[in-house]
């Protein structure tokens, strides 16, 4: 059977890695709602419904590195224009195991919609879940190829206290599968916050989304 980008994704989860080799793979899109591509140590996966043939004719031309060429700006172009999709930016993208016990700061289910971090979720995941704490919430959901992703967002009156971190590790405590982050690299304080947390970097990713 052919392989997956879950499949992917899964093996990813468990520390097992596309061959360092320099090639790209082309899956089939889990869902119509997004495309992208996702980046590996030496090794990318571009998920797309487009003609695998096209992509690779397309990577060709991008003169650069064939290691860079499914993250150069040139090639995402074309694939924005080729599928009428856009992009917001290019995220690390972290994993985090389950963790037992109960979390390390008290958290209430909430279902208030008018919250922005909890409507943004809402369109780019299914199942939507959300918890406050205090200063603080925290949001689940299942995104790309139902992976359980996470995030979070602080009130500005109490960041640079360490809420970030004890918010990503009290997620771990949620579940019963691996969590997934997506993070622009520019936005240290979440990075340090999800490593701190124990999240481990995996690669890189650009989701095209529907307009």
């Amino acid at each position: 059977m052919a392989e997956t980008l879950r499949d992917i994704l899964d093996a990813a989860a468990r520390g097992v890695f596309p061959p360092p080799d320099g090639r790209t793979t082309v899956v089939a899109q889990p869902s119509p709602r997004t495309a992208g591509v996702l980046a590996f140590t030496a090794h990318s996966v571009v998920f797309t419904d487009e003609d695998p043939a096209w992509v690779y004719d397309t990577l060709r031309g991008v003169d650069c590195d064939a290691l860079a060429a499914p993250m150069n700006p040139r090639f995402l172009a074309a694939l924005m224009e080729r599928t009428g999709r856009r992009t917001e930016t290019v995220d690390s993208v972290l994993t985090g195991t389950p963790l037992r016990g109960e979390p390390p700061l008290p958290l209430k289910e909430m279902e208030d919609v008018g919250h922005p971090r909890i409507g943004y979720a809402r369109t780019r995941r299914d199942e939507v879940r959300a918890w406050a704490a205090p200063g603080g919430v925290l949001v689940t959901g299942r995104g790309v190829a139902g992976r359980l992703e996470v995030s979070v967002e602080v009130d500005e009156a109490v960041r640079r206290r360490g809420l970030g971190r004890l918010l990503v590790t009290a997620a771990r405590h949620l579940v019963t599968e691996p969590l997934w982050a997506q993070i622009a690299p520019g936005n240290a304080r979440s990075v340090r916050a999800f490593l701190a947390a124990g999240y481990r970097p995996v690669g890189a990713e650009v989701l095209l989304h529907a307009r």
